[in-house]
């Protein structure tokens, strides 16, 4: 291994696939962006190892502002949800896609360093694919950040394919609940087709644990016509034994299907090896958020 590669995240395969959906300088105001590879680069390289801003080695990566900014720019106008969309739409449309989806939640402490703002004592709002609306509309009051049993946390609540590819990622506080967000993640998964057609939204089923089994959330998937393969909490089940005949028949559980869910706690595991996702030291959900879906392109650049 060379010294110039310990710093690369992308090969040169993949930024071969990315560099073309970046934002190019044409048309654009002011002083045009250099050296994309190196800026990016920079930007992943910091999120791998958790390091502040402030210590990005300068001799490979420039200034640190230079990555910072560019950061922000592009969580701010959804830069990397559109490159995320169009490896979606490339991997769909070659058949690569499994469209049996995952859904769970993940907590990740909130550092000292992403907490020192001014937020509500609980944060009620969530960011997800916020297309293009005004920042002020996207960044919630509380950032992202709730209190919990583990103190000051963030949740990454996330849909992966059959395979463990992400889809979606909602960021919310740590306290929020994971069924409740369900709708909110499911209603950031949309695939645009390479040809004609409308974007592909519905998965064939949805595959979740516990958390996700009131009957809100199985009447809610069935009116979309997705198949549930929820397995029901003991109370439910000691409930409607109780009222006899009454309580009607259980909800069926395709045992077989319910094995695959762990590919999204595989896709957590894979994404929490970059430390500055495994602890959030970000000030603002959006850009946080922006390094979840950075990690997500480099996951669909790889098909």
């Amino acid at each position: 291994m060379t010294s110039a590669s310990r710093f690369q995240v992308f090969s040169d395969e993949q930024w071969a696939r990315i560099e073309p959906l970046l934002p190019s300088n044409e048309g654009r105001q002011g002083h045009p962006f250099g050296d994309n590879r190196r800026v990016v680069e920079a930007i992943a390289y910091r999120y791998r190892t958790g390091i502040p801003w402030r210590d990005l080695p300068r001799e490979q990566f420039g200034p640190w502002q230079t990555a910072w900014k560019r950061h922000r720019r592009y969580a701010a106008d959804g830069t990397w949800d559109r490159v995320l969309a169009k490896l979606l739409a490339q991997a769909d449309g070659a058949g690569q896609v499994d469209w049996k989806v995952s859904v769970d939640a993940t907590i990740t402490r909130a550092h000292q360093h992403a907490t020192n703002t001014t937020r509500p004592e609980q944060d009620t709002g969530a960011v997800s694919n916020h297309r293009n609306l005004p920042i002020e509309e996207c960044e919630p009051a509380g950032h992202g950040i709730g209190r919990s049993r583990g103190g000051l946390t963030t949740k990454i609540h996330a849909a992966v394919d059959g395979r463990g590819r992400p889809l979606a990622a909602v960021i919310t506080g740590g306290h929020r609940n994971d069924g409740a967000l369900m709708g909110s993640v499911l209603g950031d998964i949309r695939v645009t087709r390479t040809g004609q057609g409308r974007p592909r939204t519905r998965p064939e089923a949805v595959i979740a644990d516990k958390a996700y089994s009131a009957g809100t959330y199985r009447r809610a998937l069935r009116a979309r016509g997705i198949r549930a393969v929820i397995p029901q909490k003991s109370d439910e089940i000691a409930a409607r034994q109780r009222r006899g005949h009454r309580g009607g028949r259980p909800p069926q559980l395709d045992t077989g299907a319910y094995r695959g869910r762990n590919v999204v706690e595989r896709h957590f595991a894979l994404i929490k090896q970059w430390r500055g996702l495994a602890t959030r030291y970000d000030k603002l959900a959006i850009t946080y958020r922006a390094a979840v879906v950075l990690a997500a392109c480099l996951t669909w650049s790889r098909i």
